[in-house]
């Protein structure tokens, strides 16, 4: 039987090590959490995306009662970037996330599954891979394209 290694590289970084653009990024996925509509996780995420215009986008997770009627962070973001900017990529995207108590997560998140697909199909749609920085307040993972996050992807640009 043959054995298959896949490897992903995610950087540790901390803020004072970003650039300015990916540090305002980053303070707008923070700033989205305040928007949050998370009643019953109490989990506040927030996500922004910049565009290849320089525009930059947020969501932020919207739950309902009924859990699949809801939307992550990170899709609110994308979707309203493509609704609004339909033929902008997608170069980059933060995501942060505040606990029950209010206060921001030491350690970064990452994307749902579901997520993770729609960048995955982002990326295809544009030929071109999305930086990731996921917030901590103890340091930030810089992740430079989906496929670190998802090696075996159902599409591949």
């Amino acid at each position: 039987m043959e054995e298959l290694v896949l490897k992903s590289t995610i950087k540790v970084a901390q803020m004072t090590e970003l650039s300015p653009s990916e540090q305002a990024l980053i303070n707008s996925a923070i700033e989205a959490t305040n928007r949050s509509y998370a009643v019953y996780s109490n989990f506040h995420v927030g996500a922004a995306v910049l565009l290849k215009n320089g525009k930059t986008v947020i969501g932020c997770n919207q739950e309902n009662v009924s859990f699949g009627a809801g939307i992550c962070a990170e899709r609110s973001a994308i979707f309203a970037a493509g609704a609004q900017y339909p033929d902008e990529p997608v170069e980059m995207i933060a995501i942060a996330a505040r606990k029950p108590d209010g206060h921001l997560q030491e350690t970064p998140i990452s994307p749902c599954g579901i997520c993770r697909q729609v960048m995955i199909e982002v990326e295809t749609r544009y030929q071109q891979a999305i930086k990731l920085l996921l917030y901590g307040t103890k340091h930030v993972y810089v992740i430079n394209g989906m496929k670190d996050l998802m090696p075996l992807s159902f599409t591949d640009f």
